[in-house]
């Protein structure tokens, strides 16, 4: 198998950004997360393919990741969304993004979408833009987790205290859903 891996100095360079700029992933504030995503949702993976894509310098690997949009926060995706991201692997060749988030079909996931179908990775903070929702083996309760599936306690501390924002038991996913909507109203407000 073929693999190609891109690091996140080569995307900056790919998209002709100035590489001067880091190549590090600050994570976003809760608040970062809720205000820059243009869609917001909970769904469930329902595909992901890859695809060769462009020509010539342009030829690449692009997945698309279906989700059944089972409830909306910010934006409006429709019954269906599909996420457009650099990197996959198509006929035994694969193409990575360090620190991309990957998605498997059944996977129920709360993203944070921005520029979609033009950003190589469409999510708020590349794999800080999603978010798990995984049962609790003993309560049977809907949990959000991290990409990195790290139980999230507080939504305050998420981009500032990446361990105190995910140590303990960790939030329901209709908690962290109600915190999006508070956050979504507050920004709101203060916008007027």
């Amino acid at each position: 198998m073929k693999k190609f891996y891109f690091s996140f100095t080569f995307i900056w360079i790919f998209l002709g950004l100035n590489a001067t700029q880091g190549t590090t992933v600050i994570p976003p504030t809760f608040d970062e997360l809720v205000g820059k995503a243009e869609v917001i949702f909970q769904g469930t993976v329902t595909d992901v393919r890859s695809q060769w894509v462009g020509e010539g310098a342009q030829h690449r690997i692009m997945s698309y990741v279906t989700f059944k949009v089972e409830d909306t926060m910010k934006g409006a995706p429709g019954d269906t969304y599909t996420l457009r991201m650099l990197g996959g692997t198509v006929d035994g060749e694969t193409m990575e993004v360090s620190d991309s988030p990957k998605f498997e079909v059944g996977g129920r996931e709360i993203v944070f979408v921005e520029n979609n179908g033009s950003q190589f990775i469409p999510l708020v903070g590349i794999m800080h833009g999603r978010f798990h929702i995984q049962k609790d083996d003993q309560t049977g309760a809907d949990l959000v987790t991290t990409n990195e599936h790290e139980p999230v306690k507080d939504v305050s501390k998420l981009g500032r205290a990446e361990t105190a924002a995910v140590t303990g038991k960790g939030l329901s996913a209709a908690d962290f859903k109600a915190a999006i909507r508070q956050t979504l109203q507050t920004q709101r407000e203060s916008a007027h």
